[in-house]
């Protein structure tokens, strides 16, 4: 039979009260009596019953992530394992379990977790956020943490996200420095959240570029038109670079450019979003923006400790700023490049 708080409380000499108020935290409990309660657990091996701890504090000890299992491309990744493993490690360290939970049934999940209180928080992926859910979360006073940056209400909202749009400006001012002048960005889809933000910064920051001309996107949603893309941006040497928006967007560039007979970083620069899996290991190594996922899980799983514990607290965004690894596909240096460039291309010599 498992130990009780009535066995703790007759190991240590206390009322079965005072170790209930010592469990659930109690200033009135001394430190010695505290350190002696928690020695005769471990001695009798006690384990406290949560759902009666959480009648008592009226805490269920539990935070929620909630995903879409259906949208394996986003989830069955190791970006969203880095993510969540540092929520884990955050929950366990505010004493708490998390629980992941899929919400495929028209918000059903997300309205029994709160209204049958089976966690204190919640961590959403902005793809759930819609004015239903929104107003639900606003009624009950509920925490939440959005996970990326949602399409609506974004200045109403509590999130976290990559600040995707300082991310394309560093990469755009490293192809500058290393005398790539006319960078274009190749992008899958112009139309998700995270999509405009880096297209916004893409074009701003090509407008800042001194003697900055127009940006030039490259929308690929497959192989024939990345091809197609590629090609028109090269033509009349529109462009001399590329920043891709993601590993596999980039190596199918350095492909296309090599069957083109153009090298990088020589005749054409090359910059990823986004470090993993293989930007490092292609031929040559890529430039990536790198994006950090645990931090940016650590930091969601935070916020939401901080608005459970501060409810009144106004919603705000917190961004996670990017940093770019500097590689061989983007080592052309200034005008010595641009001059030797333009001699292969007049049939000189390098």
């Amino acid at each position: 039979m498992s130990a009780t708080i009535k066995d703790i409380a007759k190991l240590v000499g206390v009322s079965p009260s005072t170790v209930s108020r010592a469990l659930n935290g109690s200033s009135l409990i001394s430190g010695e009596t505290r350190n002696r309660i928690q020695k005769a657990m471990k001695q009798l091996d006690y384990h406290p019953n949560s759902l009666a701890k959480s009648f008592a504090t009226g805490s269920t000890g539990t935070i929620a992530l909630i995903i879409d299992a259906d949208n394996e491309k986003d989830f069955a990744n190791n970006f969203f394992n880095r993510s969540m493993f540092a929520m884990e490690r955050i929950a366990q360290a505010n004493g708490y379990n998390l629980l992941i939970t899929n919400d495929n049934e028209k918000r059903r999940v997300i309205s029994s977790l709160v209204y049958e209180k089976k966690a204190d928080g919640l961590i959403i992926p902005s793809s759930s956020v819609n004015l239903h859910l929104m107003a639900m979360l606003d009624k009950e006073r509920f925490p939440y943490v959005v996970m990326g940056s949602p399409a609506i209400l974004s200045d109403q909202l509590a999130w976290v996200d990559v600040d995707n749009e300082q991310g394309s400006g560093i990469a755009v001012r490293h192809l500058a420095e290393e005398g790539y002048r006319r960078p274009a960005l190749v992008i899958e889809n112009e139309e998700t959240v995270f999509a405009k933000s880096r297209v916004q910064g893409f074009r701003k920051a090509v407008r800042e570029l001194e003697g900055g001309g127009s940006a030039v996107i490259c929308c690929t949603p497959d192989e024939a038109a990345l091809g197609e893309e590629l090609a028109a941006a090269l033509e009349g040497g529109r462009c001399d670079a590329f920043l891709c928006a993601n590993n596999e967007l980039a190596f199918r560039t350095l492909q296309l450019l090599r069957a083109r007979g153009l090298r990088v970083p020589e005749d054409i620069g090359l910059v990823t979003f986004d470090n993993y899996p293989f930007a490092e290991y292609m031929d040559p190594p890529v430039t990536a923006v790198d994006v950090d996922t645990y931090e940016l899980g650590r930091m969601a799983a935070e916020y939401l400790f901080f608005r459970i514990k501060n409810r009144e607290q106004r919603p705000e965004r917190r961004l996670l700023r990017t940093e770019l690894i500097p590689r061989a596909s983007s080592g052309r240096r200034g005008e010595k490049a641009d001059s030797a460039c333009a001699e292969r291309q007049a049939g000189g010599k390098r």
